[in-house]
């Protein structure tokens, strides 16, 4: 081969390669619009990462409005977050058109996407409401959308299944409505109970706005996007390792992982026996990535069984009545990683442990899995107070969390609001409505309802009957309630802080025990303040031993 061809070979392939580097350079990213959005509903590799657009998550709903500063005792607890007549204002403000009034519940004048609604049934055990809502986006006249308020959000209507649903007496929608400009929603009457949770996205984003030809023409796509949500499947590629072994009283066992860049893609594990509730609390597994630990949870918690074998499915998790527990959460890391499971009982258990893990392009916007736990006995509902979930510092996605409640008496003990401050905010950004509305249903209800859908669930849980050996039929939240929200578009990023809130507020002052699993994807310098706590992990209360006071 001559010198001359041989430059000329060079030279074709600078210029090519010149090329393709100032094309990718100059490309711009692609908009955000319904098809991206759905698309990245069920991308899990996506969700290991931070955002491109590094948006916040932000919501507007009817939490009382008397809530203004933390040392005035009574307005921060007041829970009057509804709007029953004239003289209350937890909305914005009313507008006088030639149709009529119309009551302003949220309005964003700035680029995002609505990623969740939540109302609930104006009377519990109906779904009757002549209020229409309607939604106005980028300073539009004319609504984009307007319908049923409950059936426009609740599966019924233009939004289908499972995006929208019905979820113990609330319409609940998680059906991305982008917007380049701003957002307006309205009803045709004084609302009762709302939440509209966006992103913010940063000015010059590039968003096409929601049109109903743009979701028409996504209807295929919403079609597969719901099967894949509603039908998630085990991880089929990839190395599968397996642990069977037999784990004495308060001892330990450890599985390492295949070394290099890779992913945790599944993990299952089965016990031998689930005949003893507690035992979902005594397991406890452990998960090192690259020399750091960032998973200590017990095993009901991490996957949102809480006390005792629950079956439910969610996007993320499966509980099934054989007991296997199965997460599909993507893991990723650099160099190493393994998982242990450690017993806290006084008893052996016998473990099946299986892990999928397949390749994973580790970038400057990957980020650790991690999964914390706080558990508390006794928690005073008197005075009112804001228990802590987590505080984190540093970067990352707060992507859900499952709360297992134990209620001594019949009252229901779930009005506290969630209050989430993100970035050092001296009010929070997150202001919810009810404990149960951040679990996506309403108006309370039994500890016994059962409810699952891809991001949320009450699984069903007889733990009252079986630690205390009694059963009842009447309607009432006495025994344990187990919540699981876990995250996709609502994801919550956070560039240096996160802290999350939940108010104790029940209708009886009595002492009840709250505990919670918490998940968030990290850099490897971010912080909790959560750590292990073996102790309070095995205490659980008994029903029967609790009274009010």
């Amino acid at each position: 081969m001559s010198k001359v061809y041989k430059t000329f070979q060079l030279l074709t392939l600078t210029i090519l390669l010149n090329i393709t580097f100032f094309s990718c350079k100059n490309k711009k990213p692609q908009a955000i619009s319904i098809n991206t959005l759905l698309n990245e509903m069920v991308d899990r590799d996506l969700q290991t990462r931070f955002p491109e657009t590094n948006f916040r998550l932000k919501q507007q709903s009817s939490y009382n409005r008397a809530s203004v500063d933390k040392k005035d005792t009574i307005g921060w607890f007041n829970n009057h977050d509804f709007n029953s007549n004239d003289e209350d204002q937890n909305f914005i403000r009313i507008e006088e058109k030639k149709e009529g009034k119309e009551w302003v519940l949220m309005e964003h004048n700035a680029p995002g996407t609505i990623v969740r609604t939540w109302m609930p049934f104006i009377k519990p055990d109906t779904a009757d409401t002549n209020i229409n809502i309607k939604i106005y986006l980028d300073g539009n006249t004319e609504p984009v959308l307007e319908g049923n308020m409950l059936e426009l959000f609740n599966g019924d209507g233009l939004i289908p299944y499972p995006f929208a649903h019905k979820s113990l007496r609330s319409a609940v929608s998680f059906f991305p409505i982008p917007y380049a400009k701003s957002c307006k929603i309205t009803t045709t009457d004084r609302p009762f109970f709302f939440q509209f949770t966006y992103r913010e996205y940063p000015e010059k984003t590039a968003i096409k706005t929601f049109t109903k030809e743009d979701f028409n023409s996504a209807k295929n796509l919403t079609e597969q996007v719901g099967k894949n949500l509603l039908n998630p499947t085990k991880y089929k590629d990839g190395e599968s390792t397996d642990l069977l072994a037999k784990i004495p009283a308060l001892s330990e066992k450890t599985i390492d992982l295949p070394k290099g860049q890779t992913a945790i893609r599944n993990i299952s594990l089965k016990l031998g026996s689930y005949e003893n509730d507690k035992v979902m609390r005594s397991t406890i597994i452990k998960i090192n990535f690259d020399g750091k630990e960032t998973v200590w949870c017990p095993i009901g918690d991490f996957f949102g069984s809480g006390i005792g074998l629950n079956p439910y499915e969610n996007w993320h998790n499966t509980v099934t009545k054989d007991g296997t527990l199965t997460a599909r959460w993507v893991m990723p890391y650099k160099k190493s990683s393994s998982i242990t499971i450690k017993n806290l009982s006084d008893e052996s258990i016998k473990i099946e442990l299986n892990t999928v893990v397949d390749s994973y392009s580790w970038n400057e916007k990957s980020m650790y899995f991690n999964a914390a736990w706080r558990g508390q006995f006794p928690v005073a509902t008197r005075p009112y107070s804001d228990w802590n979930y987590i505080t984190l510092k540093g970067r990352g996605v707060y992507v859900g969390d499952a709360l297992t409640v134990m209620n001594p008496v019949k009252r229901w003990w779930g009005e506290g609001d969630e209050k989430i401050y993100i970035d050092g905010e001296d009010f929070p950004s997150i202001f919810g409505t009810g404990t149960e509305d951040y679990y996506a249903y309403s108006w309370g209800g039994k500890s016994t309802d059962f409810y699952e859908h891809p991001f949320h669930a009450q699984p069903k849980s007889n733990v009252y009957n079986k630690l205390n050996r009694k059963t009842t039929k009447e309607r009432n939240t006495q025994g344990f309630s187990t919540e699981v929200r876990t995250r996709a578009l609502d994801g919550m990023p956070f560039g240096t802080s996160l802290d999350f809130d939940m108010e104790i507020w029940s209708w009886t002052d009595c002492d009840m025990g709250y505990e919670v699993s918490l998940l968030w994807y990290g850099d490897a310098t971010t912080k909790s303040n959560r750590v292990p706590d073996e102790k309070e992990a095995l205490n659980i209360p008994v029903i029967d031993t609790l009274n009010t006071k």
